[in-house]
C-alpha cells in the first residue's frame, strides 16, 4: 500500500510541486511558478521529453549503464548547485588571519540561511568553482550576459557581534590578475597606478568582478551598523566597551632568549606553525602567539623576554583604511569610527569625505566629484549622504597577521556570503599522515 502511495505520479507531483512551491515564495518571485507548468508535465501528461539525453521508451524499460551514469550526473550537479547556492557551502580555510581560533587546513560549512542566501549577480557559470575555470589561472568561470541587481532571502537571524563570518572581498572589484591575493588598490598605493596598468608582465591584466565573483574572505564580525569602533593599543572597544576577548585570539611577540635556540619541538607543542617562525638573529625571534602561549614561552629556561608588540598612537601607516593624513590610524590605534546603518545620514566634508567616498561611489553607485572644496554626488551639492546599505566592520583573530577592515574598511551588506558554522575535516600542512589530520578538530561547531 505504502510503495503504491510513494510510486503514484500524482502523489510525486504533488509532493515535488509543493516542494516548488514553497522555494517559489521564499525565492520572492512568482513568475518562477511557471514552473509547475514543466512539473506537471514531468509527472502526469509526459508531453515533453525532458529527459533528452535517454530514450523515451526503450526497449523492455532498459536504458544503458552509460546513459544511467549520465542521468545520475546531472542530477547531482544540479542538486549539489541548488544547496551549495541557498543552503550550505564548503570553504577552505587559506590564510593565518584568523588563527588559532581557525587554522590552515580547517575546512568548514558556510551556513547562507543563518543570515539568509543572496541570489546570485551573475547567474550564468560554471558549476563548482568560483571565478576562474579549472587548470587555468585568469580565464572567467562566468559570463554576464545576465546581471541581477542584490537581492537577499529571508534567513534565521542577522549577523551579531563576534560572528565568524564568510564574505566578498570588498576590494576586489578590481584585480591584477599575476597577484589575485592583493588588494589593487593597495597595490596601486604602493607602486603608482601607472606602473600597474602598464606593467601587464609582473602585475598581469587589469579586470573588474561583480559582487559575487570576488574572493572569499573570513573574519569575525567586530561590529555591526551603528556601533562605534576604536582600537588602542591593540585592545578593541566597541561602543566604549573592550572586546570579548576569544581564546584564539594572537598578536605579534619579539621572544629573545640567551643566545641558544629554542627547541622546534617546543614550538610544535605551542602550536606555532613553521610558517609563523621568524627568526631574526641568533636567540631573537618573532612569533604570533596567544596569551596562554606567550606565558608558556616565558617560563623557558633560555627565555630572557617576550613581548608585544605594538604601534604608537599617533603614528600614521598609510596603508590604513582610509589612507589619509586626516586619520593617523594604524593598526594597533584607530577610529573612533561609527559603522554605517541604512537609512542613516552623515554630514559629509571634504576632511571626512575620504570615510566615506568608497561607500557612495563604488558599493552603492553614484558619481562623486569635488570641485572647489565642493562634494557633489549624481551632479548636485552634497552636504550630507543617506546609506543605502547596512556596513559591518571584519578582523581576524590574527591581529598582526591579517588584512581586514583596518586596510579597507567597511563590508557591505550585499557582500556577505554566509556563517562559517562547522569544521568537517582539518589537514596540518607541516605534517605528513597520519599525523596530518587534526582529529581534534573535526566535526566542531565555531565560535
Amino acid at each position: 500500500m505504502i510503495k503504491e502511495i510513494l510510486t503514484n505520479k500524482w502523489f510525486k507531483f504533488i509532493t515535488v510541486g509543493a516542494l516548488y512551491t514553497l522555494w517559489v515564495i521564499w525565492l520572492g518571485n512568482f513568475w518562477w511558478l511557471i514552473g509547475l507548468a514543466v512539473i506537471f508535465d514531468i509527472y502526469i501528461t509526459e508531453k515533453v521529453h525532458w529527459a533528452f539525453w535517454k530514450k523515451k521508451n526503450p526497449k523492455g524499460g532498459q536504458q544503458t549503464k552509460f546513459v544511467e551514469w549520465v542521468d545520475a550526473i546531472i542530477f547531482a550537479v544540479i542538486a549539489a548547485t541548488f544547496i551549495r547556492m541557498f543552503f550550505i557551502e564548503a570553504y577552505t580555510i587559506p590564510t593565518s588571519s584568523m588563527e588559532k581560533s581557525l587554522l590552515v587546513g580547517d575546512y568548514l560549512f558556510v551556513s547562507k540561511v543563518a543570515y539568509g542566501p543572496k541570489t546570485p549577480n551573475t547567474p550564468l557559470s560554471f558549476p563548482f568553482v568560483h571565478n576562474t575555470m579549472p587548470l587555468t589561472r585568469t580565464t572567467k568561470s562566468y559570463v554576464e550576459w545576465i546581471k541581477n541587481p542584490y537581492k537577499r532571502l529571508k534567513g534565521f537571524g542577522k549577523i551579531k557581534n563576534n560572528d565568524v563570518v564568510v564574505f566578498h572581498f570588498p576590494e576586489g572589484d578590481t584585480v591584477a590578475l599575476s597577484l589575485q591575493n592583493q588588494s589593487y588598490y593597495q597595490l596601486v598605493r604602493s607602486y603608482g597606478r601607472d606602473r600597474v596598468w602598464e606593467d601587464p608582465r609582473n602585475f598581469g591584466k587589469i579586470v573588474a568582478r561583480p559582487v559575487d565573483k570576488r574572493e572569499n574572505y573570513i573574519k569575525r564580525c567586530i561590529g555591526i551598523p551603528g556601533d562605534v569602533i576604536e582600537i588602542k593599543r591593540g585592545q578593541v572597544f566597541v561602543n566604549e566597551k573592550p572586546q570579548y576577548h576569544f581564546e584564539g585570539m594572537q598578536h605579534n611577540y619579539v621572544v629573545k632568549t640567551n643566545g641558544t635556540s629554542i627547541n622546534p619541538k617546543a614550538l610544535d607543542r605551542l602550536h606555532i606553525a613553521e610558517d609563523d617562525r621568524t627568526v631574526f638573529s641568533s636567540g631573537q625571534y618573532m612569533f604570533p602567539l596567544t596569551d596562554t602561549s606567550a606565558e608558556k614561552l616565558k617560563e623557558f629556561a633560555n627565555v630572557v623576554s617576550v613581548e608585544k608588540i605594538e604601534e604608537e598612537p599617533g603614528e600614521w601607516d598609510s596603508m590604513v583604511f582610509p589612507s589619509d593624513k586626516n586619520f593617523p590610524w594604524n593598526v594597533d590605534n584607530f577610529g573612533p569610527l561609527t559603522i554605517p546603518a541604512k537609512g542613516k545620514t552623515v554630514e559629509i566634508t571634504v576632511n571626512n569625505l575620504p570615510l566615506y567616498k568608497r561607500i557612495i561611489h563604488v558599493y552603492e553607485n553614484n558619481t562623486l566629484e569635488v570641485k572647489d572644496n565642493t562634494i557633489y554626488i549624481n551632479g548636485e551639492v552634497a552636504t550630507s549622504y543617506t546609506f543605502k546599505m547596512n556596513y559591518y566592520w571584519m578582523m581576524g583573530d590574527n591581529r598582526h597577521n591579517s588584512a581586514d577592515s583596518r586596510m579597507w574598511g567597511f563590508v557591505p551588506e550585499d557582500h556577505v556570503v554566509g556563517k562559517a558554522s562547522f569544521i568537517w575535516l582539518s589537514l596540518d600542512k607541516d605534517r605528513s599522515l597520519p599525523g596530518k589530520i587534526r582529529f581534534r578538530r573535526m566535526f566542531q561547531f565555531i565560535r
